[in-house]
């Protein structure tokens, strides 16, 4: 199984000084295109990136050598296999060049082709093959292709669970599917080399490895060698001897696999995508896991033993492989240079950060040690849409990248300088990168009992060099007592005080300062407005605005709603260029069982009738998400005034119906009654407001809500549940 990593103890290197051994930084735009009935789904214009060429100098500026870039097949050619649109292409790929940026051309990115044809039909090989040799003539200086990105991956989602176009489930028409994809790799990279000879492939595929209990380890272990077979294919591997041989030849597949072995067309480098949730757990005790996300919901059989398929970095407390032990097993087993052709994470910033520094490390010291790794890829580089959704519907859940593209217009993040500084040889400096991440942390786990404050430096935490804390003002309140819970789930060293000023900020030296005193009300109950909407009970910050100001730290400051009033002008005005005003509505938390949210849920799963007015809006925020949304924003440098709001306008009974719906209670419980509203209504944001929308949609946040409150209702315990990777590509059976 090769070298093992337990996960539990250990934390990323860290060395000071740049290293001889680093590999090439490369970079990857989430290109997909895929087909879920008659429905299309594109990435590249949900990202911008169709209609800006600009992106490519913001990726050269990076310090990459090689972009995984789209020649799509499906954009190309979407009526016609002989009408074909490289106007697109012809002004990007010459441009890459100019910028000295090495393009690595997907031509099918999870699709299943044109309409004309599909993965499980005989034309989709030639036809593929065609469209790569159209792409090859028109742009001979290109090297390296990726033809058919993760094969193995695309025929399990479109063939084997239904999950995207032709939606099969049957294990015969997967391996079919798996087998055109193989051959439409080996005769397009055929064309190409008619073109160029020396044209490499880069095979790309998920890497992970399946964990199991004991009485489904003989589908774990079908699995492990399952998730070899792309590669296989393509080296000839696959022959009688080899452990899927008699399973592919007993689907009258005999005759393809000799044919493919005869004539095979081993990776130039074989591409490694893992995920934080590639590793999976199938446990048959069903019951220990009431609260796995919707896209983990779906139970398996395997001789008729029920179970389900969770990722097993929070839910198995036995040592992971880990991608280091994952990339040397793909080195030993083929003797071909494995890159690291995906890295994200889609988790809170700093662990975004945290994520893709530790694979670069693992990487450097692999390499070290003789394991031929030239590259890891920053994925995602313009973020990703509705992946925690497997990219079966538009739901608008968007998962932020390298570049934040949530404006329109790419704005870097925190994760930025930090490939930056990797790519030219510098340790990188960022928020929270002194601390593990939370997959190394002993509380991932989803069963963990409670522990202490671990990040509080004001209780005798001591920060690693170089960690500054945020700065948390306030004593009690419930806005303080949620940063506070932020700050320890997402591992930040953080100080609190009741009486900031200017010698305390530049004695702690904060990375910046949280006002948590909630001033303006937000976080209180709807009782207590009278009708009005949220009433402003303290003193206004000013005092510590200007303190931060005058110390050059980042503040932040919440105020009730996006109605512009004098005092919010005036805050901006002391707070000066690294101020940020967070505008939010009233906020409701997960724990608040007399709160109208909570009341609800347990209404609806105790089989209790819950009453709305379908005339009344959804005023409310949900906490945590505007939690986050504010302290990524700072550490993305935003300032400003920032509407935390949902650009979404759901009614209370669409709210509540949602509800219903991931809690799997009976919808007939949702007992409309119109009347007149009279619940405070927020007015339309001004103008003067940043309304980028900053938080996930509604649908993402009732999943969340639904989870973290069923947790406290069991437990009694407050918490806040981390950001994991929320890319479920690799999430299923």
């Amino acid at each position: 199984m090769g070298d093992v990593l337990d996960l539990s103890e250990k934390g990323p290197v860290t060395s000071e000084s740049p290293d001889p051994a680093r590999p090439e930084l490369w970079g990857g735009l989430e290109c997909t295109v895929n087909r879920v009935g008659d429905a299309w789904f594109d990435q590249t214009p949900r990202n911008g990136h169709e209609y800006r060429i600009s992106d490519l100098d913001l990726f050269a500026e990076l310090g990459m050598t090689s972009v995984r870039y789209p020649a799509v097949w499906e954009r190309i050619s979407p009526e016609d296999p002989q009408v074909r649109d490289f106007r697109w292409t012809d002004e990007r790929l010459p441009r890459l060049r100019e910028l000295g940026l090495n393009p690595i051309l997907t031509l099918c990115h999870h699709g299943s082709g044109p309409h004309y044809t599909s993965m499980i039909e005989d034309s989709f090989a030639p036809g593929l093959a065609l469209h790569a040799a159209a792409v090859a003539e028109r742009y001979p200086w290109v090297r390296d292709y990726t033809p058919v990105n993760e094969p193995l991956t695309t025929a399990r989602f479109s063939a084997l669970y239904g999950y995207w176009y032709p939606h099969t489930q049957d294990e015969g028409l997967f391996w079919t599917a798996l087998l055109n994809e193989i051959d439409a790799t080996r005769l397009s990279m055929r064309a190409i080399r008619a073109v160029n000879p020396e044209a490499r492939l880069i095979a790309t595929d998920d890497l992970g490895f399946c964990h199991a209990t004991p009485p489904l380890q003989q589908e774990a272990d079908f699995q492990n060698e399952r998730r070899w077979v792309g590669w296989d294919l393509l080296c000839g591997m696959v022959v009688p001897g080899h452990a899927l041989w008699e399973r592919l030849a007993a689907f009258g597949l005999e005759e393809r696999l000799r044919m493919i072995a005869d004539d095979p067309c081993p990776p130039d480098v074989i591409g490694v995508n893992h995920y934080l949730a590639s590793e999976r757990l199938l446990d048959h005790r069903v019951e220990l896991h009431p609260d796995r996300a919707v896209a983990d919901r779906e139970l398996g059989d395997c001789g008729g033993v029920p179970y389900v398929d969770i990722d097993a970095i929070r839910n198995l407390r036995t040592p992971m492989v880990g991608l280091p032990g994952l990339l040397r097993q793909a080195w030993e087993r083929y003797g071909i240079p494995v890159a690291v052709t995906e890295v994200h994470n889609g988790a809170s910033r700093e662990e975004q950060v945290r994520w893709f520094v530790e694979v670069w490390d693992g990487v450097v010291q692999l390499r070290r040690e003789g394991v031929n790794i030239p590259a890891v890829t920053a994925w995602s580089l313009l973020g990703s849409h509705d992946w925690n959704r497997m990219v079966t519907r538009f739901v608008g859940h968007y998962e932020v990248g390298v570049y934040d593209v949530r404006s329109g217009t790419p704005r870097p993040t925190m994760l930025a300088p930090v490939l930056k500084d990797l790519a030219e040889g510098r340790r990188p400096q960022a928020v929270g990168l002194g601390s593990p991440g939370w997959w190394r942390r002993s509380n991932r786990f989803l069963d963990a009992s409670p522990t202490g404050p671990e990040y509080d430096l004001g209780l005798g935490a001591v920060a690693p060099k170089g960690e500054r804390p945020l700065l948390i003002v306030g004593a009690d309140s419930p806005l303080t007592r949620l940063l506070v819970g932020f700050s320890e789930a997402r591992g930040l060293f953080y100080r609190r005080t009741s009486r900031p000023d200017e010698a305390l900020i530049r004695a702690v030296s904060p990375w910046a300062v949280v006002d948590g005193r909630d001033w303006a009300g937000v976080c209180e109950d709807a009782s207590a407005f009278d009708g009005a909407g949220p009433q402003r009970r303290f003193t206004p910050p000013e005092a510590l605005v200007r303190a931060c100001a005058a110390a050059g730290v980042p503040c932040v400051v919440f105020t009730a709603s996006t109605d512009f009033e004098e005092i919010d002008q005036r805050l901006l005005q002391l707070g000066g260029p690294k101020f940020l005003l967070a505008g939010t509505e009233r906020m409701f938390m997960p724990w608040e069982r007399a709160r109208f949210a909570a009341s609800a849920l347990d209404r609806l799963e105790f089989g209790l009738p819950v009453e709305v007015n379908p005339n009344e809006r959804w005023d409310e925020t949900y906490a945590p998400d505007v939690v986050d949304a504010v302290l990524d924003a700072l550490m993305d440098g935003v300032a400003g005034p920032l509407a935390v709001v949902s650009h979404e306008r759901w009614s209370v009974a669409d709210f509540v119906r949602a509800v219903a719906d991931v809690a799997e209670a009976d919808p007939s419980l949702v007992v409309e009654r119109p009347r007149p509203t009279i619940r405070y209504a927020s007015p339309e944001p001004e103008a003067r407001w940043n309304f980028v929308p900053v938080l996930p949609p509604l649908e993402t946040t009732v999943e969340r809500f639904v989870r973290e409150s069923r947790h406290d209702r069991r437990t009694g315990t407050p918490d806040i549940e981390r950001r994991a990777d929320e890319t479920h590509l690799q999430a299923a059976e």
